[in-house]
């Protein structure tokens, strides 16, 4: 019996070993894996099977680097997330600086367009990217809050500040309704372009993306404008 414990003991030891030594290559297969297995099939539709088949290790290694699938999934879109977050205020922060904390809208607008497209220029991992947010949007399963505090708070935050000093006169109740607008029009710039492409509908007029960013920069300060105008009147 004692053999058979101290034996055990010795495998768990190595087995611990083995995968620590690989911690970088078992951990970044397991997020790549994940990233594209719950963008293919959602959550729900994903085991630890499937995750530790496909990524070429054992069904312990989920729990052993990320605690389970949930944290395992949680990892997938933060790794997403927190980088496009942070390109899109230090966006705001640069034009802030530029302007000695003067913005014009236009630029303002402009260099947040930019940045939330900037990301998704990776078509593959934007297209995974987008799918995962899509299934995300019709069941949860991130944390409640998570989305909130990492990404909208932050934004909302750094974009409030630059348009408000954009904008003189602008009522701050309105920023959240803006930036939903401006991240909307941004989003479906994006959807529009790869589906448009792939339809190869020649009936349908296409646009340069440049182009589109531009008319969604000119048709939302003139509806920031006539926000700011609306509360002097």
């Amino acid at each position: 019996m004692k053999q058979v414990f101290k034996d055990s003991g010795v495998a768990i030891s190595e087995k611990k070993k083995t995968i620590e030594g690989n911690a970088g290559p078992v951990r970044d297969r397991l997020l790549d894996t994940a990233e594209r297995l719950f963008s293919e099939h959602g959550f729900e539709g994903t085991s630890v099977r499937d995750l530790a088949s496909a990524a070429g290790c054992n069904i312990a290694s989920v729990n052993y680097y990320f605690g389970g699938k949930e944290k395992l999934y949680e990892e997938v879109l933060r790794r997403h997330l927190i980088p496009m977050t942070d390109i899109r205020i230090a966006s705001i922060d640069k034009v802030m600086a530029q302007s000695n904390g003067k913005p014009e809208l236009e630029v303002l607008l402009r260099a947040f367009a930019n940045a939330f497209i900037e990301p998704l220029a990776d078509e593959a991992r934007a297209s995974r990217f987008m799918k995962l947010m899509a299934r995300e949007m019709i069941d949860s399963n991130l944390p409640s809050d998570m989305f909130v505090k990492d990404v909208i708070i932050p934004t909302m935050t750094a974009m409030r500040t630059g348009l408000v000093k954009a904008c003189p006169g602008l009522d701050e109740s309105k920023v959240p309704l803006i930036v939903h607008s401006v991240i909307g029009q941004l989003v479906h710039a994006v959807h529009s372009e790869r589906m448009l492409e792939q339809a190869k509908a020649a009936d349908i007029p296409k646009f340069e993306l440049a182009k589109v960013i531009e008319h969604i920069v000119k048709f939302s300060a003139a509806g920031i404008r006539a926000y700011a105008r609306e509360k002097s009147e």
